[in-house]
C-alpha cells in the first residue's frame, strides 16, 4: 500500500515540528503516535480549541480555521482523529 504524502495546507499558520510524538487524548487518556506534520496540526487544533473555550476566546480565534484543522485530520488520518479529537 502506498502511503500518501501529507502536507500542511496553505492556510496553516502554526509551527511545523521536526519530529512527531505520542499524544494522549486529554479526556480518555488513549494514546496515538503522530508524525511531525500531524503533531503540528494537532497542536494547532488543540490550541485553537483551548482559546475558544476561554472567556471571550471566540474574539481571538478563527472558528473556520479550527474546523479546517479538524477536517484536515479527518481526511489525512481518520484513525488518529477518532482517538484524539472526536
Amino acid at each position: 500500500m502506498k502511503v500518501k504524502e501529507q502536507k500542511l495546507p496553505k492556510w496553516f499558520n502554526g509551527e511545523l515540528y521536526e519530529e512527531g510524538a505520542i499524544v494522549a487524548n486529554r479526556f480518555s487518556g488513549e494514546e496515538y503516535e503522530l508524525n511531525n506534520i500531524e503533531l503540528s496540526m494537532y497542536d494547532f487544533v488543540i490550541g485553537a480549541s483551548t482559546v475558544m473555550e476561554m472567556s471571550g476566546g471566540y474574539k481571538h480565534t478563527d472558528i473556520n480555521e479550527l474546523r479546517k484543522g479538524l477536517d484536515w485530520f479527518r481526511k489525512n488520518n481518520p484513525e488518529a482523529y477518532m482517538v484524539l479529537l472526536d
